[in-house]
């Protein structure tokens, strides 16, 4: 009897003990829950908060937006204002220009007074052998090449190889695209060029022949290009853009359809304009291996005088003229930066081994032309379809 008495107690404390330990779990377990949900509702207050703050963010966002699309408004209207009277400013500037002689370098006789090259002669037949001497020598424009200011890459036009350049005369932009063909293209202005999409947006000019070679030129209103057929010898095509025809053509005075430059095959011969007029660079047989000059008549076509510039056609890619001197530039097959290394000057006032060897900036592949303006000192480079503008820097002459 007094076993089982212990055994109900023990049994009974033993049920007592558990109950307190299952509610102390229970408690605890509350208790966590509670801390739980606490947990919860700060972090839904705090996220409350934070989509209160994205959404004001993004109002003001918005608000900023509209802002800055009505400062650009603005801003565009400002720059339409501001290009038609710089279109306008070009056009009284072209007036003008019209109007008066764009060179400012001063005539041979003011020359003659300025450096005293000779004085007064007792005899008249030695005057006058001095005046031809000095004029055989000294040229309307003293100006030399030396560095290149800027660069700019206005777009990719067209093919690989291909001519654009500017008549001096006016804003107008012409595009040779590829080494041969009827059809030149015609912009009104290089900003034009620059904005279009293509030669599509362009104003289309049939030629009556094809023109070969990246070696064309446009000079005061006339279109000057060679013309290389298989049964016909080598001709030199004027034509003008005003009337739409040809008014002169002129046999190639050279004895074979040779190569001007090694680099670009395709130009047997390069027409150049500069201060001085209109000049022709080719080569006179295959067997030549420098590059020869005249300086032609741009009216009637003629040739006035013919030189050998010593200037090698291996490894040439382009040449271009400015006051009278000849600047051949130069490259390697796989193509490196291009560089003039050969010049002449047809007063012999510059000699070759005397200038300062000139480099291009590194840019796609090279020249397969450039062309000179000397109202805007630039050339007008196609490279690998690009078409670039040089901003060249010019110095003095120092005439002996």
């Amino acid at each position: 009897m007094k076993v089982l008495f212990f055994f109900i107690l023990s049994t009974a404390w033993t049920l007592i003990e558990a109950q307190h330990y299952y509610q102390g779990l229970m408690d605890y377990l509350e208790n966590r829950l509670l801390a739980i949900e606490d947990r919860m509702q700060l972090w839904r207050d705090q996220f409350h908060h934070y989509h209160t703050e994205t959404l004001d963010f993004k109002k003001l966002t918005a608000e900023v937006m509209d802002g800055l699309r009505k400062e650009h408004g603005l801003i565009a209207k400002d720059l339409e204002g501001a290009a038609e009277r710089m279109d306008r400013v070009e056009r009284e500037m072209e007036f003008v220009e019209s109007q008066t002689s764009p060179r400012a370098c001063a005539k041979q006789a003011d020359k003659v007074v300025e450096q005293e090259a000779w004085g007064l002669q007792e005899r008249e037949e030695e005057e006058d052998e001095d005046w031809t001497e000095l004029h055989s020598r000294v040229s309307d424009c003293a100006d030399i090449f030396s560095s290149i200011r800027s660069v700019k890459i206005l777009k990719r036009v067209g093919s690989p190889k291909g001519m654009w350049t500017r008549d001096p005369r006016s804003s107008k932009v012409y595009i040779f695209n590829g080494t041969s063909g009827d059809t030149v293209f015609q912009f009104n202005s290089v900003r034009d060029f620059s904005r279009s999409a293509g030669v599509s947006d362009s104003k289309s000019i049939k030629l009556p022949s094809e023109w070969s070679g990246a070696g064309g030129a446009v000079y005061n209103g006339y279109l000057y290009y060679i013309k290389h057929d298989a049964d016909t010898d080598v001709q030199i095509v004027k034509y003008d853009l005003f009337s739409g025809s040809v008014t002169d053509t002129a046999i190639f005075p050279v004895e074979s359809r040779a190569s001007l430059y090694k680099l670009n095959p395709e130009t047997i011969a390069d027409l150049a304009a500069d201060d001085e007029g209109l000049w022709l660079l080719y080569a006179s047989s295959d067997s030549e291996p420098n590059i020869s000059l005249a300086k032609m008549d741009a009216s009637t076509l003629d040739i006035e005088e013919t030189w050998d510039t010593r200037c090698p056609r291996e490894k040439a890619e382009a040449a271009f003229v400015i006051c009278g001197t000849v600047y051949v530039v130069y490259n390697t097959r796989l193509a490196s930066r291009s560089r003039v290394e050969c010049l002449f000057d047809v007063n012999d006032v510059v000699i070759s081994e005397e200038a300062p060897l000139l480099y291009f900036p590194r840019r796609y592949g090279s020249h397969a032309s450039l062309k000179y303006n000397p109202e805007e000192k630039q050339l007008y480079g196609w490279d690998d379809g690009y078409q670039i503008i040089y901003r060249l820097t010019t110095k003095r002459k120092v005439l002996a």
